[in-house]
Formats: structure tokens, C-alpha cells, sequence
């Protein structure tokens, strides 16, 4: 241990203590950065020091790398054809279809990360640098806050559904995200206090960089007893990024996409003093992260039967054009 580096909301932490894979190792005390795989695999660095300091500034340099897609927009027109396919046949509701762009990367994304909190301001962005990843997330969506009164560990999921240049939106993309909060909804009943499960907002419309997003707001109490174990099976993988029924919509990903690794998993924080809980866990979305000597980011959109199979390539083109030009540090061109 010695390069291990978080940064998330304003907290910088360093002076790692502790590298676990195991989600119970959360019982401790502490300061945890977390960062969990879209196929589960936990890494947790629980940390010494944790500052209020900026993230360190450094430069990113103009690419003439060229990146490469794991579909091209045929096969991610075929591959969105086949989900609606599935829809028709009963064997899915929703399905989450991402591809992958890569390009040579022998830097470190600490200047990618810089540029990002200066030019594409996301409410989760993060960065995490341990166990032998790195990760530069400009996530714009909550997966779990936590929360500690007297009543017990609140918990807020705030998923999004509907992505738009502008702030409006249509049929599909409300259907969809009611979609998905239902079964946010039905994931956190699994470990929330009976009655407390609530969706306190609903379609709202919230302006990011460049795009505006459709986004709702489900709120429980958790269950006194439950364990990190216990949370994990009932909500991961995030419901915005596999889809419903959930089951049946990873099998499909798993068969069309292979592994996602990172990219779709979790990426956040928790601090337990006692039985005080506090943290932000997004989902990692429009994150860039280092794999064989390479950068990689992920893109996706949300298939429904409504979905256009040219318009839904075009929503991962739109949710990647910004990053992509901080990344090659040419966005203001």
C-alpha cells in the first residue's frame, strides 16, 4: 500500500490501512472507498486521512488516438433488434445494451479526472486508484445514499431513465423509468423496514452538462440487522443498468456483451462510526477506467419494445461525445 488515492464530493483520502474483497469487512469502523464490479467482485481500501482538499490539477494532453468500439453501430442495431425481440416474446421488459470504446492509453487518468471536475461538473463524479485499478467517473446517478437519525439508516436510490438534449421527454422514456422504479422499489422492500419503502420523487428532469436526464427518487429505512452481504444480493447489480425483470436481463447481457468489469458496477464511499452509517454509492456510468495498458468507457441506453434501434445507438453516441473530448483534451476545439 502507499498509491492508494479516493476522491468523491469533496473528500480526498489517502493513507490507505486496509485493502479487503470481502463486503463484511463494512462492519468496521472506518472510512471505506468502494468500488464493486458490475459482476460483483468487491474491492474496498478503508482509509487514514480524509481531507476536504481539491482534487490534485493536472494537464491531459491532446490524443490522436483513435478509439474502437466493441459493436459498430450495425451490430449494436442488431444486438438492440434481438432485445426487442426478446421483449415480444415475454422474456424481458427492459434491457440495458452498453458497448465499449477503447484506445491505447500509457498515461494515468489523473488529468482525465482534473478536466472532468472542471468541465463536465457531475454530481458523483469520483476518482480511485487502488489493488491495481484506476477509475475516473463523471457519474451523474446515485445508487444508495446513506443516512443515520434516531429512526435508524435511511437509504435513497435515485435512478435514472430517459437521457435528451433537451427537457423533454416522451412516451418511452417515461414508461421506462416508471419501469425501473418499481423494481428499485421491490429490490430495497428485500431489505428495508416493512412500510418505509416510498418513491418520494418522480420523473424528474434534471439538467448535466450537455444533456438533460429523467430522474425519480426512491426512499426506504433499512431492516435493523441486515448485513453488507444481504444488501448486496438483493440490489446489485443496479436496476438502471440491467434491467426487469433483472434476472432475466443479465442473462442477455452476459450473453451479448460478455463481462462489463467496472464500467455498470458501483463506485463510492461509506463511513460507519458505531451504528452511524454515511455514504454515496453511484453507479458507474461515463466512467473511464485502465485495463492492458489501455483507457476504456462505456455507453449504453435502455431498450424497451418503443425503442428505435438507430436512436438508441445514437443516445450512446450523445452520452459519450462530451467525455470523449475531455479524454482526447480536445473539448474546446
Amino acid at each position: 500500500m502507499g498509491s492508494e488515492l479516493f476522491w468523491m464530493g469533496g473528500r480526498l483520502a489517502s493513507r490507505a490501512v486496509e485493502i479487503s474483497h470481502d463486503p463484511t469487512s463494512l462492519e468496521k469502523d472506518g472510512f471505506w472507498a468502494i468500488q464493486v464490479d458490475y459482476e460483483g467482485r468487491w474491492t474496498l481500501i478503508r482509509f487514514d486521512e480524509v481531507t476536504g482538499e481539491a482534487f490534485p490539477e493536472s494537464p491531459v494532453e491532446k490524443s490522436e488516438g483513435r478509439w474502437e468500439s466493441t459493436q459498430n453501430i450495425d451490430s449494436y442495431i442488431d444486438y438492440v433488434s434481438r432485445m426487442r425481440e426478446a421483449i415480444a416474446a415475454g422474456d424481458v421488459y427492459q434491457v440495458n445494451a452498453c458497448r465499449i470504446l477503447r484506445r491505447e492509453c500509457p498515461d494515468n487518468l489523473e488529468g482525465i479526472f482534473s478536466q472532468i471536475i472542471n468541465d463536465n461538473p457531475a454530481p458523483y463524479a469520483a476518482y480511485f486508484r487502488a489493488d491495481g485499478k484506476e477509475i475516473a467517473s463523471a457519474s451523474p446517478e446515485l445508487f444508495l445514499s446513506f443516512t443515520t437519525d434516531e429512526e435508524g439508516v435511511h437509504l435513497k436510490s435515485s435512478p435514472i431513465k430517459g437521457t435528451s438534449v433537451e427537457p423533454t421527454f416522451g412516451e418511452k422514456d417515461q414508461s421506462e423509468n416508471v419501469m425501473i422504479v418499481d423494481l428499485i422499489r421491490n429490490d430495497l422492500s428485500r431489505i428495508c423496514k416493512e412500510g418505509s419503502v416510498d418513491v418520494s420523487r418522480l420523473l424528474g428532469v434534471e439538467e448535466h452538462p450537455g444533456l438533460f436526464h429523467l430522474v425519480s427518487d426512491v426512499v426506504g429505512t433499512l431492516r435493523d440487522g441486515i448485513t453488507w452481504p444481504e444488501i448486496a444480493q438483493a440490489v446489485l447489480p443496479a436496476g438502471s443498468i440491467s434491467g426487469a425483470p433483472k434476472s432475466s436481463a443479465i442473462k442477455l447481457i452476459t450473453s451479448n456483451e460478455g463481462a462489463r468489469g467496472p464500467y455498470c458496477g458501483l463506485l463510492g464511499w461509506i463511513e460507519k462510526r458505531g451504528s452511524d452509517i454515511s455514504g454515496e454509492l453511484s453507479v458507474a456510468i461515463r466512467i473511464f477506467w485502465k485495463e492492458d495498458n489501455k483507457i476504456n468507457f462505456g455507453t449504453g441506453a435502455g431498450i424497451t419494445w418503443g425503442s428505435d434501434p438507430a436512436a438508441e445507438w445514437e443516445e450512446t453516441e450523445l452520452k459519450a461525445r462530451r467525455l470523449i473530448a475531455i479524454a482526447d483534451g480536445r473539448l474546446h476545439e
